[in-house]
């Protein structure tokens, strides 16, 4: 089984191409639907999280908006929740893996994954990718959003310039829909035809750096 590693900085179109994945019959573990889950009604990490920031709890689960509040720049706070969320999606992500351990390619969509240091885990990363511009409009769009957030929420990830370095492949979702998917089909059969390796090597041989073989 090849496990490949997508991610991505807030407003790439991460949650578009993982949807792609998706849709090609590629089993995608999605990092952000799991902690939804967890905090979420009945979820089991709402005890857990509402005792180290009291009041975040409501009839639907955490209320992540309140949450987000409470760790907004307090580096003490992210990591505290962090202590509660990491292990139980490593458990979670774990279990995933078993279940499609018969499969020939998995994805996991990790938004943080050269920061938490989840590029260990997998055989190979993607990263999705567009101009800074394109990233802002779609941000800015989102409801609550602002410059100020924005600013801060790119201060606690990797640029996108280093994220591309680093990446096996990159996918380029600056284009159009058609455009990012044939990017993704075309990945998924090399690799699926030929291993990582082949189509890494092709990947950074290519005339446009970092682009799929």
């Amino acid at each position: 089984m090849i496990t490949i590693g997508l991610t991505g900085s807030i407003g790439m179109g991460k949650s578009t191409v993982a949807a792609m994945f998706v849709r090609a019959g590629v089993p995608v573990y999605d990092a952000d639907a799991e902690v939804h889950r967890l905090q979420g009604r009945g979820g089991r990490l709402v005890a857990a999280i509402e005792e180290a920031f009291p009041g975040t709890a409501g009839p639907h689960g955490i209320d992540r908006a309140v949450l987000g509040k409470a760790v907004l720049g307090d580096r003490a706070a992210l990591r505290r929740l962090e202590r509660i969320v990491h292990p139980a999606l490593a458990e979670s992500r774990r279990l995933f893996l078993r279940r499609h351990r018969a499969r020939a390619l998995v994805v996991l969509d990790i938004p943080l994954l050269f920061e938490k240091k989840g590029w260990r885990q997998v055989d190979a990363i993607a990263v999705v990718s567009a101009p800074a511009w394109k990233q802002a409009r779609r941000v800015l769009a989102r409801p609550g959003m602002n410059p100020l957030k924005l600013r801060h929420i790119r201060s606690l990830q990797l640029p996108d310039h280093v994220k591309r370095a680093r990446a096996d492949f990159v996918i380029d979702n600056g284009g159009t829909v058609g455009r990012t998917r044939a990017a993704v089909h075309h990945l998924i059969t090399c690799l699926r035809a030929h291993g990582v390796r082949y189509c890494r090597s092709c990947a950074r041989s290519s005339s446009t750096p970092k682009q799929p073989a």
